[in-house]
């Protein structure tokens, strides 16, 4: 993982990140100061941001917000302070509230980046400068260094490009944390037709089989946020197994980036999980990144022994081969 080491010093009244990554000084000051990229790594898994402005230069101001897979925003401003391409730049970092203005009883912090090269790429240090040892208790109380330290760990896929990040790799698993699994798969094809795959019904029965053997006998979803969906499958004649299906809840729905559902075994007093699907084109590449949200960790470990990744590339695989024809 790229994060190194978080340091919080309550004499000095900070907090330093330190991560270091396989690429030059240039390349880690691009993904900084495009919020294209930005978008894509800055917010831990289940809390992608958006940066609808980002004015970079000194007075400019940057207005993002994470959202939740409830659909929960959490706001934030930059202003500019400083900026030495490709070296270092400087903000005075604000939690604001819904229309844009510091949100009351939060702290502003001023926050340096800084952009090293080191003999295998380079290094990011990124130190937050707190106004009261306080507003710095506040902040890490609230998940600062955790959040910061699965955001920035993301950053990897960024700086590689999806295609090198993920040639060879086929369908990944990643547990997060007790509750918490990531799942990706590079798949070839737009991102509008893989959305697509994924919400209509006729094109999702010729990949959402998982093994060999099955076929998907009920699909059924309304997109809308409230609405609710519901699948089944049964196994092909002759080939053994009981048919089994979910149902759930949408949540969230982003078209065509990010849509979050509940998920329950139909028929079953089985809790549900939370599925957080994020989709993020490059080059023509989609990269599908499935965040799912367990009760527990025997609920997480007791799927994952199903053999699940198994079961998801083989429906990606036959994914590839719809989008191709759809395309």
């Amino acid at each position: 993982m790229p994060v190194t080491d978080v340091t919080t010093d309550h004499e000095a009244l900070t907090m330093t990140l330190t991560a270091e990554f396989a690429a030059s000084v240039d390349r880690l000051w691009k993904a900084f100061t495009d919020p294209a990229q930005l978008e894509r790594f800055w917010g831990p898994p289940g809390w992608p941001a958006t940066f609808p402005r980002f004015d970079f230069a000194v007075g400019g101001r940057a207005d993002y917000y994470m959202t939740s897979p409830r659909g929960e925003k959490a706001g934030g401003s930059w202003e500019f302070l400083e900026i030495d391409e490709p070296r270092a730049f400087a903000v005075l970092d604000s939690f604001v509230d819904a229309g844009g203005a510091p949100a009351d009883g939060l702290p502003t912090m001023r926050v340096v980046f800084a952009f090293e090269p080191t003999a295998a790429g380079s290094k990011l240090i990124n130190t937050t400068y707190f106004t009261s040892a306080e507003a710095l208790e506040q902040v890490v109380a609230m998940g600062a260094v955790e959040g910061s330290t699965m955001a920035f760990n993301q950053l990897d896929r960024v700086l590689a490009g999806l295609r090198e990040y993920s040639a060879g790799k086929g369908t990944q698993t990643e547990i997060l944390d007790d509750t918490h699994v990531r799942i990706t798969r590079l798949v070839e094809g737009p991102r509008h037709l893989v959305w697509r795959a994924h919400q209509e019904p006729e094109l999702m029965r010729q990949w959402l089989l998982g093994p060999d053997g099955w076929r998907m006998s009920v699909c059924e979803i309304d997109p809308a946020v409230g609405g609710r969906y519901r699948y089944e499958w049964e196994p092909l004649e002759g080939m053994p197994g009981e048919k089994f299906g979910f149902d759930g809840e949408t949540l969230l729905w982003e078209a065509p980036r990010r849509a979050v559902t509940t998920e329950h075994m139909t028929g079953t007093d089985f809790p549900s999980t939370l599925n957080d699907l994020t989709l993020d084109e490059e080059d023509g590449a989609t990269l599908i990144t499935l965040v799912i949200e367990y009760p527990d960790k025997e609920t997480r470990d007791m799927v994952l022994a199903t053999g699940m990744t198994d079961g998801m590339e083989a429906s990606y695989g036959r994914l590839e081969g719809v989008l191709e024809r759809v395309g």
